[in-house]
């Protein structure tokens, strides 16, 4: 799942930029301690195919995360290792997936000559409505692949026996997930692969980058040399890609690491201010039970899409952006070539809007964005 922006071309000068609220703001971790880190790589005269920066970023997500199966292999942006899992797992067959996420998810299943088949979500936590993926289950079928939208766990425990009772493998788009546990575990753990992004909107970042996450041994070898071009020195074993990360990019997520804990706090204290202030009109995302949540986006749910097409300009009259963040639903786009109805994600989708969220954001403008908002309508 990619940067939230304004999606649509706003003219703005130097003065109003300087005052502008963005829908979100990359963390940038103190410039000494980045360069800090870069020295090394040039001291190493190692800039990319997984030097000393990307193996101890490696080894020190494992211990954040409290990984205890899975093993994480960095890679250069999010969507590279769904379309590894897809390449290995999906076998040009029928994939479900969740119409209520990001473009690169569908795309990615697409790219690697599978077919999205969509399945509506759930009114209140937004992930796939797992209660209606079995009967989407064709013999065509290879895969689930779900997304915890914004971070949210799906129904991890039903949608793996469903997996089991029809031999299916289990995808799961995590790239809203770092930080998050679900029961006392990390939400990576979960699925055959997870996969996360790091891209420089998320709360953990690389700049660009992402990860992926997998038990299983012969499977996370298989995706070492799908990512390294399929070989080792020179041995050739399979087909592969490049999806290795850089130096300098594993440089920024060393320097940004240090400083998650406050990262996550300061958008747990903006959640929770615009929970308490936004009046009963508005809905903010149901968080599924014994989840340890990251709070990494702020979506509101509208009573109408024409209310929040109202919000949304009084907003912009005043510098601040958001984003209709996932809109529109994925089935609704024709070059997917489905014509699933999925009307709840369709209404969502219509209706949902990602409110500012980041390190700086202060509760004055916070404030200032609740008044505008509840004035607005």
């Amino acid at each position: 799942m990619s940067e939230l922006r304004c999606t649509e071309p706003v003219e703005v000068n130097h003065e109003q930029k300087i005052k502008m609220i963005p829908v979100t703001k990359s963390f940038l971790p103190p410039i000494e301690e980045y360069t800090a880190q870069v020295q090394r790589a040039y001291n190493n005269g190692w800039l990319t195919n997984r030097g000393e920066l990307v193996l101890e970023l490696e080894q020190k997500l494992t211990e954040y995360l409290g990984l205890q199966e899975s093993k994480i292999l960095c890679m250069n942006n999010g969507t590279i290792p769904l379309q590894i899992a897809l390449k290995l797992l999906g076998k040009g067959g029928e994939v479900i997936t969740t119409p209520f996420s990001y473009v690169a998810t569908s795309s990615a299943i697409v790219w690697e000559n599978c077919t999205p088949v969509f399945v509506d979500i759930h009114p209140d936590y937004l992930t796939i409505d797992e209660t209606q993926i079995e009967v989407a289950i064709t013999e065509k079928t290879t895969c689930i692949l779900a997304t915890h939208v914004f971070g949210n766990p799906c129904n991890v425990e039903e949608i793996e026996r469903i997996a089991r009772k029809h031999n299916l493998k289990v995808i799961y788009d995590a790239a809203h997930c770092f930080g998050v546990k679900y029961k006392g575990k990390s939400l990576f753990e979960y699925g055959d692969v997870s996969t996360c992004s790091f891209h420089a909107t998320k709360l953990f970042h690389t700049g660009e980058g992402g990860a992926i996450f997998c038990k299983d041994n012969n499977l996370i070898k298989k995706i070492f040399l799908s990512h390294a071009f399929g070989h080792l020195g020179d041995d050739y074993y399979q087909l592969g890609i490049n999806g290795k990360m850089s130096e300098l990019h594993a440089a920024m997520g060393l320097s940004v690491l240090p400083y998650i804990q406050s990262i996550i706090s300061k958008r747990k204290e903006n959640y929770a201010l615009y929970e308490n202030q936004l009046d009963e009109r508005f809905t903010i995302l149901s968080i599924r039970e014994e989840t340890n949540f990251n709070y990494s986006y702020i979506p509101l749910i509208f009573s109408s899409e024409n209310e929040l097409l109202k919000a949304k300009r009084k907003l912009e009259e005043n510098n601040i952006f958001t984003r209709r963040y996932f809109y529109p639903s994925l089935n609704t786009l024709k070059y997917f070539g489905n014509d699933e109805k999925c009307s709840q994600s369709e209404m969502i989708s219509n209706r949902i809007l990602c409110l500012p969220n980041y390190f700086e954001l202060s509760a004055q403008k916070i404030n200032e964005i609740v008044d505008l908002i509840h004035s607005s309508i």
